[in-house]
């Protein structure tokens, strides 16, 4: 019986119990199962009496009385005590905690899957980083989390779209593209240039795809050069981020809302809606009105637009495409954006507290990490995954809150052992799947699965922990915080550890197969599918062997 199940049984239950004394109570809209603390009180543990009670003029444990009396008899539930003020603890027959292992198996890579989150429709933005260079190691963290918190999104029901906004308008694109015509010219780049070895790579292969570029007058092919080198050095960052497994479904070009129009346009909505006004030869937006420090400049005094209102024109562009909920993901060094986009949305008609939610990520460090040969004076992202490993680096990224500082020892994510969390999780997904190719040699059928045998100590702990995946990854969904995901892994890691040490898949040498060997042949698959499926939210792999 799955929590799901289980919330289903005790809504029907309450019904019932209207029905039987005409109370009339209302089955919340989120009934609550939990895991007690305290696992001597059972498997589950409800407060649904503590919420229902008032409302329908009655005592919480008598309620709560009521409601055992007819849990009590339905197929699959051992018992049902009154705890307290109005809990109900809830225990489950062997069988039916067992059958769990079945059921995950049958649901392979959905099981966990599920509606928390349905209805909602989410852009989510991150990474973003000037395609003027490589990305480096403060863009990594958001390039793991962010497609981490994606996939956790999208698996709890949401419509996600991950998009990545390309700063491609504005002076650093000018100085990106005199930089690369100095290399190409022979010379050094200008002041305040780009100095790392990487322009003149790109200037080598501009060179190379059209020889008569390098000996044209520079104020002639300026345009065409800026075009080849932002297109190659755009590339660049879309190859590694494809190596770090991160893949967005939008590439939104800021130059875009520049020639469309779109900055004139969203200007001329917001002065509708009343917040803008015109002060000292310039265009602004009235933000103070909506919690920021100051008012903002839109347009300057010399007709030029801000960087402001170029985020004005993309949260419209955003609003536009019908996406409700607008999450971005920014750096530390960004948190004087957090009242100004939510004023914005303000603004814009939208309701700040919901349309739109800012997350900032604390910095973090490597110990030890050498610069870029390349890149000059930057530890480059793809440097990092080459030299620690994808899986390491992209677990021990989402393993820590977002807005905790964090900084990673190479020595520990290098290691083959269980000090090494991504190693630990993953090799008790290896040694599950070793388990079941010894067991499917040995000639054990799973068709002969008996959940009533699965009644050890150990394998009531993994069920336990294997029928919690679901919540956890709703409850991951809504805060925006896979770590949870990563915790429970390491959890789940070492409750199976345990099962293995204790329970034999295969039989000894003088023991019949039986229907025990059967059942936790099924439940050895079940954990290495709720394992797979957890590293897969996490962007990370689940060897077969290690």
């Amino acid at each position: 019986m799955t929590p799901e199940e289980l919330r289903a049984t005790i809504a029907r239950a309450l019904e019932e119990y209207s029905t039987q004394t005409g109370t009339g109570i209302e089955v919340p809209a989120k009934l609550v199962v939990e895991r007690p603390k305290n696992r001597d009180h059972g498997d589950w543990a409800t407060n649904v009496a503590l919420q229902t009670a008032k409302k329908a003029g009655l005592a919480p444990r008598d309620l709560a009385q009521g409601l055992a009396a007819i849990l009590t008899d339905v197929d699959g539930i051992e018992s049902c005590e009154v705890a307290g003020p109005g809990f109900l603890n809830i225990t489950l027959s062997a069988g039916a905690a067992g059958a769990l292992a079945a059921e995950i198996v049958a649901a392979g890579s959905d099981y966990g899957r599920g509606e928390a989150l349905a209805g909602h429709v989410v852009n989510m933005e991150f990474v973003s980083a000037n395609p003027t260079g490589p990305l480096h190691l403060g863009h990594t963290r958001w390039a793991a989390l962010g497609d981490a918190i994606a996939r956790v999104l999208a698996f709890a029901g949401a419509q996600v779209t991950s998009e990545y906004y390309i700063n491609d308008a504005g002076s650093q694109m000018l100085v990106f593209a005199d930089s690369v015509l100095a290399r190409m010219k022979g010379r050094e780049v200008p002041e305040g240039g780009y100095p790392g070895a990487y322009i003149q790579d790109i200037a080598d292969r501009i060179a190379q795809e059209q020889p008569a570029l390098a000996d044209a007058c520079e104020d002639t092919i300026r345009e065409e050069v800026l075009s080849r080198a932002y297109a190659i050095q755009l590339q660049d960052i879309k190859d590694t981020l494809a190596e770090f497994d991160v893949h967005f479904d939008v590439w939104f070009s800021e130059k875009t809302l520049h020639d469309s129009g779109a900055l004139e346009s969203s200007v001329a909505r917001l002065r509708e809606q009343g917040h803008v006004f015109d002060s000292e030869g310039a265009v602004w937006l009235r933000t103070t009105e909506f919690g920021d420090d100051k008012d903002r400049v839109l347009i300057r005094k010399d007709g030029a637009p801000t960087y402001f209102a170029a985020d004005a024109a993309y949260y419209l562009d955003k609003k536009d495409r019908g996406f409700d909920e607008k999450v971005y993901l920014l750096g530390a060094d960004h948190h004087g954006y957090v009242n100004r986009l939510k004023a914005i949305a303000a603004a814009a008609g939208d309701d700040p507290e919901h349309n739109i939610e800012i997350l900032i990520g604390q910095l973090i460090k490597v110990n030890g990490a050498k610069l870029s040969k390349r890149a000059g004076n930057i530890i480059e992202l793809r440097d990092l995954v080459q030299w620690l490993g994808r899986d390491a680096l992209r677990y021990s990224l989402a393993r820590i809150p977002a807005d905790s500082p964090l900084t990673l020892d190479p020595e520990v994510l290098r290691s083959a052992s269980n000090d090494n969390p991504v190693h630990y999780v993953q090799y008790a997904h290896a040694r599950s799947r070793g388990v079941d190719r010894k067991a499917v040699e040995a000639g054990i059928d799973p068709t002969g699965f008996d959940a009533t045998t699965l009644t050890d100590e150990t394998e009531s702990a993994l069920l336990a922990a294997l029928a919690d995946f679901p919540r956890v990854v709703a409850q991951a969904a809504e805060l925006r915080e896979p770590h949870r995901i990563a915790r429970y892994l390491e959890s789940l890691a070492g409750l199976f550890h345990k099962w293995y040490d204790a329970c034999r898949v295969t039989p000894r040498a003088d023991e019949e197969i039986g229907a025990v060997h059967s059942s936790r042949l099924v439940l050895n698959r079940a954990t290495a599918q709720v394992l797979a499926n957890g590293l897969h939210l996490l962007g990370v792999s689940a060897p077969e062997r290690m």
